[in-house]
């Protein structure tokens, strides 16, 4: 069966403090439809997850917010955790980026507590979404309709309450971001969201349908960013000026990971430049 994310580039935004879950299997079921995802943070190294209060396995972090831009990728994703959008919501280049994706008109995926992001960004006034319960009264205060459902897309917005709703957000995040596949039309997108109004098979046919022209459109689009530009290296860089502001204390993250089991999420760099990284079993 072909691939329907075939070629996306999906920017996973996190931090430490993610809930692992939340971006572990959201961003297998992608790169099992094809989507190259990266994993974009403040800082470089490895970033810890979660498991609600106990710390959990590390994930290598492909490229920090010094180096990303928006331009780069297709969509956007962002995990939740009670430590991960706290940390983001405070990083001046975070928000920027995820306006980025905004104005653009991008897709954009959040679960848990990440609508913090969105909020932060000054984004969600007027927005349906939904979150965890417990930042319900946020979410409105900031001038957004909060919604009690396992998911709820609106417009280029994809929004989940949290891991239980796992299950529903791995199919939904892959059938949102194909809608913004290259060689989608407006009219095609807007009746694939209204099909996905009634039942979960129709975006299906509708998939099949435009896999040509989206593959189509992806193989121009990377010939040309392969012409323009040139892979940047972001061993040692981060939310700093320079390589040499950031605190040695995260330079131990190399050597902790293997210790640690950290988990491959995105592309690892290695002598010969990116290469893909097995999604975790």
């Amino acid at each position: 069966m072909a691939q329907t994310l075939h070629g996306m580039q999906v920017a996973v935004l996190a931090a430490d403090g993610f809930e692992q879950v939340e971006l572990t299997r959201p961003a297998r079921a992608l790169q099992q439809q094809g989507a190259e995802v990266t994993v974009v943070s403040p800082r470089p190294g490895s970033i810890r997850g979660m498991n609600l209060l106990v710390p959990g396995k590390k994930v290598h972090v492909d490229r920090t917010l010094l180096r990303a831009r928006a331009d780069d990728y297709d969509a956007l994703f962002i995990p939740g955790g009670y430590v991960n959008p706290d940390i983001l919501r405070q990083s001046d280049r975070a928000l920027n980026f995820v306006r980025e994706f905004e104005r653009a008109g991008k897709p954009i995926a959040v679960i848990c507590h990440a609508p913090w992001v969105l909020i932060s960004a000054d984004l969600v006034r007027g927005r349906r979404l939904t979150s965890w319960p417990g930042i319900r009264d946020d979410v409105v205060n900031a001038g957004g309709t909060w919604v009690d459902e396992a998911v709820v897309q609106h417009h280029n917005w994809l929004s989940s309450r949290g891991p239980q709703d796992l299950a529903h957000f791995d199919r939904a995040i892959v059938r949102h971001f194909a809608r913004y596949a290259a060689g989608v039309t407006p009219a095609a997108r807007f009746a694939l969201e209204e099909d996905t109004e009634q039942e979960e098979g129709g975006w299906a046919r509708w998939l099949l349908g435009g896999l040509a022209a989206a593959a189509l459109g992806y193989a121009s689009r990377d010939a040309v960013r392969g012409a323009m530009h040139t892979d940047d290296a972001d061993g040692a860089d981060g939310e700093y000026e320079d390589e040499d502001e950031y605190d040695d204390e995260y330079e131990e993250d190399d050597s902790d990971d293997d210790a640690d089991a950290s988990v491959p999420v995105g592309r690892r760099r290695g002598q010969g430049g990116d290469s893909a990284v097995p999604s975790p079993s």
